[in-house]
């Protein structure tokens, strides 16, 4: 059994962190940030930072210190919720969503553009091409014990090498200076980067990455929790530094990008066309391959997570079938298109979001109250109920007056926040419940003893 990893592994390990984090959705957001946040990009890139980075970082090093899975943690309420939570947030970076998203993003940004229009608009030419995509997604995710091999040493130094390209140009030859901020970002900037974070599904997928890293540090004959716990670590910091300049750089781009090619609604169709203005007819060439590689490597992760997780849930489906079926319905969900899928995906992250920040927060810190499940559910109901109603909110299914008593009566509900006092609220009265119940428990006993 070895006692650490070298440097070298533990960097390797961090860049396949890095490559599986670093998915469509974190290219096409940080620069439409940038631009519609002008002259406050920095502020709302810190908020930004911390849903993008920051809790994505937490969440690895909390499956790594805990030396849990997902489930495991979760399970701390119930183990039914565990199991019910679990499915829901696989489902949902998964088959549902995350995965479908991989295929039509990089065939969106990376190979409609070099198409002619007659061919790009007709849908079979999506169809093709997701049939080869997640075909390669599927043969890299066969043998997910070499994803730091096929990853880390292969794809990601291509991935990096071409984001490199794209911001050192960005920054070197600036394409303007910065813009007004647009309504959304000229009041309370680091509460909407904060939830723009949201979309990267990044804190959701750092709980089931977590566990691919882990994993692939065992594979490297790591058997000692504390020594795993510690790489685990040291490769979140490496995976979060590389996020974090990647996001930055892509809000510069995108705030300095208005007077040379004018606003943009998408981000995607933004990053295409100042790569356009930076490169010229070469810069179409180097975005597709960025949105292929970070769509292939997120792929290659949540579908060998996935599999790994439901081959276990359903002990009569095979690690080879569970992802074979994933991928097919992958196929048909991602022909739907990109928009359906961002329509449909929105209400759910936003529902489920909270719910896995608590659980990573309360994971931390649950040797402060024994780790009793009272904390956990008061925590969890309390959170739920207002992310639910977000959900909905997002959905345009909301009650009128109930948004009107809310916003005036729950701190930071506008800022769409309003689960954090809940939360806390949640995981106070848990603690004192348990705090009672046990006093009853004791005196009964006394009594029982008594008598």
């Amino acid at each position: 059994m070895r006692k650490g990893l070298s440097a070298k592994k533990t960097f390797v390990v961090g860049l396949m962190l890095f490559a599986l984090f670093l998915g469509a959705g974190n290219l096409i957001f940080p620069p439409a940030l940038g631009q519609a946040a002008g002259g406050n990009v920095w502020i709302a890139i810190a908020g930004f930072l911390i849903t993008g980075v920051g809790l994505p970082l937490l969440g690895v090093v909390a499956i790594g210190f805990s030396g849990s899975n997902l489930e495991t943690l979760a399970s701390r309420l119930h183990p039914l919720f565990g199991i019910i939570f679990t499915a829901v947030l696989y489902l949902a970076i998964g088959p549902l969503f995350g995965i479908p998203r991989t295929g039509t993003v990089s065939f969106e940004i990376g190979i409609m553009p070099f198409l002619p229009k007659s061919i790009a608009d007709n849908g079979f030419s999506l169809f093709f091409y997701t049939i080869l995509f997640f075909g390669i997604t599927y043969w890299l995710s066969l043998n997910p014990g070499k994803l730091v091999d096929r990853i880390g040493k292969v794809l990601t130094p291509a991935l990096i090498l071409v984001l490199a390209i794209l911001i050192a140009k960005a920054f070197i030859t600036p394409m303007g200076s910065f813009h007004a901020a647009s309504k959304a970002y000229s009041s309370g900037p680091f509460f909407k980067g904060f939830l723009d974070g949201y979309l990267t599904m990044d804190t959701l997928a750092a709980l089931v990455f977590g566990i691919v890293v882990v994993n692939a540090v065992k594979d490297q004959g790591i058997k000692d929790e504390q020594t795993v716990a510690k790489v685990c670590i040291q490769a979140g910091l490496i995976a979060a530094a590389g996020l974090a300049l990647v996001y930055i750089g892509l809000a510069f781009l995108g705030a300095s990008s208005t007077d040379a090619i004018g606003t943009f609604s998408n981000g995607g169709a933004l990053l295409s066309a100042a790569t356009d203005y930076l490169f010229g007819p070469f810069g179409s060439l180097v975005l597709s391959l960025a949105i292929i590689f970070a769509c292939l490597t997120t792929s290659v992760g949540l579908l060998s997570s996935c599999g790994q997780y439901f081959s276990k849930l359903l002990p009569n489906m095979p690690y080879k079938m569970v992802i074979g079926i994933i991928t097919l319905f992958s196929i048909a969900i991602s022909n739907f298109g990109l928009t359906q899928l961002i329509n449909f995906s929105v209400p759910i992250l936003t529902a489920i979001y909270p719910l896995a920040i608590v659980l990573i927060i309360l994971t931390f810190i649950d040797s402060l109250f024994d780790r009793r499940p009272e904390v956990y559910a008061g925590s969890f109901l309390l959170t739920g109920i207002v992310s639910i109603i977000d959900g909905f909110k997002a959905a345009k299914l909301t009650l009128p007056s109930l948004d009107s008593f809310l916003s005036l009566h729950l701190p930071l509900y506008e800022m769409g926040i309003g689960w954090v006092l809940p939360a806390a609220a949640g995981a106070i009265i848990g603690y004192s419940v348990s705090i009672f119940r046990k006093k009853g428990t004791a005196a009964s006993k006394l009594k029982e003893a008594r008598e």
